[in-house]
């Protein structure tokens, strides 16, 4: 066959979250397919695309100073994202950009480019690995089960810039982590914006994928990913009362013990005006149902802190909680005034100060409570995923285990021996030699499995 002689060079920038990072995949495995270069360098590349995040103002702020270095050192910028859903913003303070799209376009990302940078050939299915182009490590890798959100929480401006609910046809799911596991994927990261809701759009509808039937829910999803023989972590699961079918499949050993679930708050009163569901005292008895049939999950949580009206003694209800929750891991944010959100019309606007003096009394919180959970490791045999090796082959090991999630959970420092030759991606069990706030140290026991 002979060589493609397509010069064109694409520069891409990808900010925000992991569903942001499928879009990227997305798009950069179209660009691939059609014989584009993607170049690491503003000077190299023939325009950039940036994929922006717009749900907060920290984020917004660093997506527009991406735009802005972009056409500075490029000139030519391409626009797409959740800031571009928003795309009076993206124009108001770069109006020098060549075209603006919302989150989930990859087709209108690749017309713009066609119109700017016109492919040179017809696509070739060849350049293109079967599992597409991913910016994870070879060894794991986001599943995007679904697009936008039928919820209306007050501090969350989501479904205005993602839409509804819009769930992926489950065969194709499925197809997709069946191309993964086979290109050596060991570890699945399911996300969406409410996985738990995966199916109601169209009712639960089965499919078929094999010539085996599979409806179109969490829980059923979750069984047949477990048949691929690698890790599957859930993210983003939004506190349905089906959730609870879930966990015998975590006891069983189908999917990993973990259980990514935002609560967001424990005051009955808050969670109202945040127009989330379920009570702490419920939580809580479902948490301690979770722990009796599963003692060995995971559950990590985020949190919002000086959510207008929190009163102190909102905010001591939400510290008690995490006394009598004990969750595993645990992330905290001041509210934010994000542009359209319903809640800052909401009464009782707190103060700033007072914002992040309630978000480090909660850290400090539960880092007493995460270093207590962690130290019950100690003398433990865990499995590990290693996703670095530092020197020569098995002197150092960065690891996680199936209680940390890339990116946002702890890590596992291993005291690897010499003659272990442990690589990325290889699945390995160690003895946790020590531990503090978050992370912990190991020596390894014993290989497992590549």
């Amino acid at each position: 066959m002979s060589s493609t002689k397509t010069s064109h060079k694409v520069g891409f920038v990808s900010l925000g979250c992991p569903k942001a990072t499928v879009d990227s995949e997305h798009i950069l495995t179209q660009l691939r397919a059609e014989g584009y270069n993607i170049v690491p360098s503003y000077e190299d590349a023939d325009l950039v695309v940036i994929n922006t995040c717009g749900f907060i103002d920290a984020a917004v702020e660093e997506s527009l100073d991406a735009i802005g270095e972009a056409l500075n050192e490029n000139g030519k910028v391409i626009v797409t994202g959740c800031l571009g859903a928003k795309g009076d913003v993206v124009i108001k303070n770069h109006p020098d950009v060549l075209a603006v799209t919302g989150p989930h376009a990859t087709g209108e990302v690749m017309q713009a480019i066609h119109q700017h940078l016109p492919a040179e050939h017809d696509p070739f299915i060849d350049l293109v690995p079967p599992q597409g182009i991913r910016l994870t490590p070879k060894h794991y890798a986001y599943l995007k089960i679904s697009e936008g959100c039928n919820h209306h929480c007050t501090f969350c401006i989501i479904p205005d810039l993602r839409g509804k609910l819009v769930s992926r046809p489950v065969n194709d799911v499925l197809s997709e982590a069946e191309r993964l596991a086979a290109a050596g994927v060991k570890e699945l990261l399911v996300v969406s914006q409410d996985t738990s809701a995966y199916g109601v759009d169209v009712k639960y509808k089965t499919e078929f994928y094999n010539g085996m039937p599979v409806k179109t829910r969490m829980t059923e999803l979750c069984e047949a990913l477990s048949r691929f023989g690698i890790w599957v972590r859930l993210h983003y699961v939004y506190p349905y009362p089906h959730v609870n079918e879930v966990i015998p499949l975590m006891a069983e050993g189908k999917i990993l013990p973990y259980l990514d679930i935002p609560f967001q708050h424990a005051s009955p009163k808050i969670l109202k005006a945040m127009k989330r569901p379920a009570s702490s005292e419920n939580t809580l008895e479902r948490i301690r149902q979770w722990r009796e049939i599963c003692p060995d999950i995971t559950i990590r949580s985020t949190f919002i802190a000086g959510f207008p009206g929190e009163t102190e003694e909102d905010f001591e209800q939400l510290l008690d909680f995490l006394d009598q929750a004990q969750l595993d891991r645990v992330g905290c944010f001041a509210y934010s005034d994000v542009d359209g959100a319903r809640a800052n019309a909401l009464p009782g606007a707190i103060p700033e100060e007072v914002k992040q003096q309630r978000v480090q009394r909660f850290m400090e919180k539960q880092a007493a409570i995460s270093a207590a959970k962690l130290k019950q490791n100690i003398g433990r045999t865990r499995a590990v995923i290693i996703d670095a090796v530092a020197g020569e082959p098995g002197d150092s090991i960065i690891a996680r285990t199936t209680s940390d999630a890339p990116d946002i959970d702890g890590l596992v420092y291993v005291d690897a021996a010499a003659d272990n030759n442990c690589q990325v991606g290889d699945i390995i069990e160690v003895t946790i030699t020590d531990t503090d706030d978050y992370d912990m140290w190991a020596v390894t026991a014993m290989k497992n499995e590549k």
